[in-house]
This record gives structure tokens, sequence and C-alpha cells, in this order.
């Protein structure tokens, strides 16, 4: 991964983070004009929606470079991610709104506290999978390796 104290990926963060702000919201824009009778209203948002999701996929492809990743770094980030939701983030958030007496929020936040507990477990339960099995495939291959070699010391002894 690049740089995080690099300027240019502070900016990349924060251009992902608008674009999928602006994804998200046109969606939900969508839904209340579809809501409304507004079809061709809220298939412009829609459409949009689907270009702001490419324009943060671009973005990702500069702070997450393809040959940098595999699908065990993509659940680390995950775990990690989901671990500041409800470690710090949603508990910060908590804390504010139940100082504002804001309820809903409370509620709101509490719900996204578990899930977002739900999820890095999920994730760190996917990565002991992921790394059972890449184990179980890397003594496949040691076998197969160690026949190649027997084959090859019986070819060898032949010759």
């Amino acid at each position: 991964m690049a740089n995080n104290n690099s300027v240019t990926i502070q900016n990349l963060e924060a251009a992902f983070a608008g674009e999928s702000m602006a994804h998200i919201k046109y969606r939900y824009f969508a839904k209340l004009a579809r809501e409304a009778g507004a079809d061709d209203v809220a298939k412009i948002f829609e459409e949009t929606a689907d270009q702001e999701v490419m324009h943060a996929f671009g973005h990702l492809d500069l702070l997450y470079p393809k040959a940098q990743m595999t699908p065990a770094k993509a659940l680390e980030i995950a775990i990690e991610g989901e671990t500041y939701e409800y470690t710090e983030m949603y508990p910060k958030f908590r804390h504010l709104a139940v100082e504002e007496g804001n309820q809903a929020a409370v509620a709101e936040f509490d719900e996204q506290i578990a899930e977002s507990m739900e999820h890095a477990s999920n994730f760190r339960r996917t990565l002991e999978i992921a790394a059972k099995r890449f184990a179980a495939l890397a003594k496949v291959e040691e076998r197969h390796a160690n026949h190649y070699r027997a084959a090859l010391a019986n070819v060898q002894q032949q010759a």
C-alpha cells in the first residue's frame, strides 16, 4: 500500500469517501423519487450513482493496487475497519448522541456496533478458514514436488 502520510493518498481516501457517500446518497434519492412516482428522476440518480461507484473504484485501484492485494490482505483490512467501527467510531458517536439526547441516533449506533462486531467476526472466521485451506494446499503441493523429485531421481539414475 502507499504511504499513508502522503497528501495524495489522503486526498485519494477523501475522494473515495466522497464518491462512496455520493453513490449511497443518490441511491437513496432514487428510492425517494421512485416512491414519489418520479421514475425518470430516479433513473437519473441511479445512473449517476453507478458512475460514482466507478469513480470510487478508480481511487481504490490507486489506494490498494491489485498487484499488492490478496484475499487475505483484503480480509485483514476489512477486519481492521470493522474493529475500528465497533471499538472506537460508533461508541464515540453513541456517547455524543446520548449527551445530546438523540435516542434515535443512539439506537442506530447500537445497531451498527453490533453489526460491525458481527462483520469483523465473519471476516476473521473467513481468514482463518482461508489460512487452513492454504496450509492444506501447501502440503498437497509439497507432496507433488516430492513426487516430481523422486521421478527426476529415477530418470537420472537410469541415464
